[in-house]
C-alpha cells in the first residue's frame, strides 16, 4: 500500500482555500474512488486523468486507487485539481518522487493527450501560495498572471511529462522569468471635449476627489452619459494593492488568463438587469456587477427604469463596501467598493421643467416614476445635481474649460492630501474619523444644524454634506473646512419631499 499527497486551491468567491488531494493505492481489483464533495467537473476529471497518464506513456497503475479531496465539506468545482490528481497517482505508484511535491501546489487542467490547459481563478491562489511558502505549478499560459504576486516562484508547465521530468530530477524546470503584464493605459476621452456645463464638471471633479456617490438629473440629450464616461479619466491610476484586487476579480470572474495590468474598471449594466446579476450569485456563486466595478465606477443610466427591488440590493454594499451572498451550506464574501454614478429624467416623458414646454406628464406619473427610487437609496448619494440643456452649436469652438489631464492632476493632490491624513478617501470615513477630520466651529457647527434642520435631512445626510466639505476643502488645499464650503455642499443636497 502507498499514499501520496499534493497540494492544491479551491475557488471560493476571490478566495482560494487550501485543498489536499490524497492518493491511495491497495490491492484489489482495479478501480478509482473520488470522495471529498466534489462537482461534476471533478468527477469527471478520473477519464482525463487516466488518459494523460496513459498518453503520456506513464503506467496507469492496476490497483484500487482512492482519491480524497480534503476538507471533504468543502465542495470543489472545475478542472483544476486534473494535475494534482495525476501527479498524486503517480507518486503513490513511484513514478515520480512524493517528496518533491512537499513544498509544491498544483493548479492546471489536464487534455487527454497530457497537455497542460489554463484554469480560471489563478491570481487568487498564487497570493495564497505565497503566503504558505509554497512553488506554485501552473499552465504556461497562466504564469504571467501569477506571477503579480511578487515574491513567489512560479513553475510554469506546458506537458505532464514536462512537470514528471522535473519533479525527478531528469529536466529541472527554471522558475519563470515575469515579463510584466502590459500597462495598456487606454485613452480616456477628454473633459475638454463636453460644451458648457460648468456645474456638472465641478461636481465630476469633486466626486472623483472624494470618491463620493453621484447622481444626474436632466432632460435627454444633456450629457449625463456624456458626463459620466469622462469620469475614469479623473481618477488616480491603481495602487498596487489595489490593482493586484481588481486582477484577482477578473482572474475569477474571466475565462482568459489576464493580458494586460488592470485599469480601474467602468461598468454600465442595463437596466434589465436582474438583482443577481448586479450584485452576484448563481448555485455557484459568481461576482456580480458591483464586484466588478471594485475600485472603479458603476455607472447606471437610466436610474428610475431599473427594478426598485434591484436597487435596493445596492444599500448595504454603499456602506459596507462588500456584498455576502448566504446559500444554504456556505457564504461567499465578495469585495464591493465601487463610485455609484446614476443618471435619470426628470419624468417618464424626460422633460419637465425644459423651457419648451413639451412635459405632459401628469403629477401622479411623475411621483409613481420618482418613487422607484427610495429614499434611503437617495440617502446614500452624495452628490445629486440637475444639468440644464445648453444652447445648441454644432461647430463648437475649442472649450476654455479644464482638460482631462489638469482636472486629473487636481484629484491626484486632493486624494494624496486625504491617504496621508486619515488613509482613505472623504466617502469611506467613519464616524470616529469623521469626528477627527471633520471638525467644525462652534458658529458653522450651528449654521449646518439650522440649515439640516430646514431642510429636512438625515443625520446620514448630514454626515454626508460633511464628508463633501471636506473633499471641496482638500481641493481648495485648506486645512480647515469653511462656511464656504458647506455651503456648496449643501448644494449638492435636494431638500426632503
Amino acid at each position: 500500500m502507498s499514499l501520496a499527497i499534493v497540494h492544491s486551491r479551491a475557488q471560493v468567491g476571490v478566495e482560494a482555500p487550501a485543498v489536499t488531494v490524497e492518493a491511495h493505492l491497495a490491492n484489489g481489483l482495479p478501480s478509482l474512488t473520488l470522495v471529498g464533495l466534489p462537482e461534476t467537473a471533478v468527477k469527471e476529471s478520473k477519464d482525463r486523468v487516466r488518459s494523460a497518464i496513459l498518453n503520456a506513456a506513464f503506467e496507469f497503475p492496476s490497483k484500487r486507487i482512492t482519491l480524497n479531496l480534503a476538507p471533504a465539506d468543502l465542495p470543489k468545482d472545475g478542472g483544476r485539481f486534473d494535475l494534482a490528481i495525476a501527479l498524486g497517482i503517480l507518486a503513490a505508484s513511484g513514478q515520480v518522487p512524493a517528496q518533491s511535491l512537499d513544498e509544491c501546489e498544483c493548479l492546471g487542467e489536464l487534455a487527454l493527450s497530457g497537455a497542460v490547459r489554463p484554469v480560471q481563478g489563478v491570481l487568487p491562489a498564487a497570493l495564497a501560495a505565497r503566503a504558505a511558502g509554497r512553488t506554485l505549478l501552473v499552465p504556461q499560459a497562466n504564469a504571467e498572471e501569477a506571477s503579480l504576486a511578487s515574491g513567489l516562484k512560479v513553475i510554469a508547465v506546458e506537458h505532464l511529462l514536462q512537470i514528471a521530468a522535473h519533479l525527478n530530477g531528469s529536466a529541472p524546470l527554471e522558475p519563470y522569468a515575469a515579463q510584466g503584464l502590459l500597462r495598456q493605459s487606454l485613452p480616456y476621452p477628454d473633459l475638454a471635449e463636453v460644451q458648457g456645463q460648468l456645474a456638472a464638471k465641478r461636481a465630476l471633479l469633486v466626486a472623483a476627489a472624494g470618491s463620493h456617490n453621484l447622481l444626474l438629473s436632466g432632460p435627454p440629450g444633456t450629457g449625463k452619459t456624456l458626463l459620466a464616461s469622462r469620469l475614469p479619466g479623473l481618477l488616480p491610476p491603481l495602487d498596487e494593492s489595489e490593482a493586484l484586487q481588481v486582477a484577482a476579480i477578473h482572474s475569477v470572474a474571466s475565462h482568459l488568463p489576464l493580458q494586460h495590468w488592470p485599469q480601474r474598471p467602468f461598468r454600465t449594466p442595463h437596466h434589465s438587469a436582474s438583482g443577481p446579476a448586479l450584485v452576484g450569485g448563481g448555485s455557484r456563486p459568481q461576482p456580480g456587477e458591483i464586484t466588478l466595478a471594485h475600485m472603479g465606477i458603476l455607472f447606471l443610466d437610466e436610474l428610475p427604469e431599473f427594478d426598485r427591488k434591484v436597487l435596493e440590493v445596492l444599500r448595504e454594499p454603499l456602506e459596507s463596501g462588500h456584498i455576502v451572498i448566504a446559500r444554504a451550506r456556505d457564504k461567499v464574501r465578495f469585495p464591493a467598493r465601487f463610485q455609484l454614478v446614476a443618471a435619470m429624467n426628470p419624468c417618464p416623458c424626460g422633460y419637465l421643467g425644459d423651457p419648451s414646454n413639451r412635459c405632459r406628464c401628469t403629477p401622479e406619473q411623475i411621483q409613481r416614476y420618482r418613487a422607484k427610487l427610495s429614499g434611503p437609496l437617495l440617502d446614500r448619494i452624495d452628490l445629486h445635481l440637475t444639468v440644464a440643456r445648453e444652447t445648441t452649436i454644432l461647430n463648437a469652438p475649442p472649450q476654455d474649460g479644464e482638460s482631462t489631464a489638469q482636472a486629473a492632476s487636481k484629484v491626484a493632490r486632493a486624494r494624496e492630501r486625504q491617504l496621508q491624513r486619515q488613509g482613505t478617501a472623504n466617502a469611506f470615513l467613519d464616524l470616529p474619523g469623521l469626528r477627527q477630520h471633520c471638525a467644525l466651529s462652534g458658529a458653522d457647527r450651528q449654521w449646518l444644524e439650522s440649515a439640516c434642520e430646514r431642510l429636512g435631512l438625515s443625520l446620514r445626510a448630514a454626515h454626508r454634506v460633511l464628508k463633501v466639505a471636506r473633499t471641496l476643502a482638500d481641493l481648495a488645499e485648506q486645512q480647515q473646512i469653511s462656511r464656504e464650503h458647506l455651503a456648496e455642499a449643501l448644494q449638492y443636497r435636494p431638500a426632503a419631499g
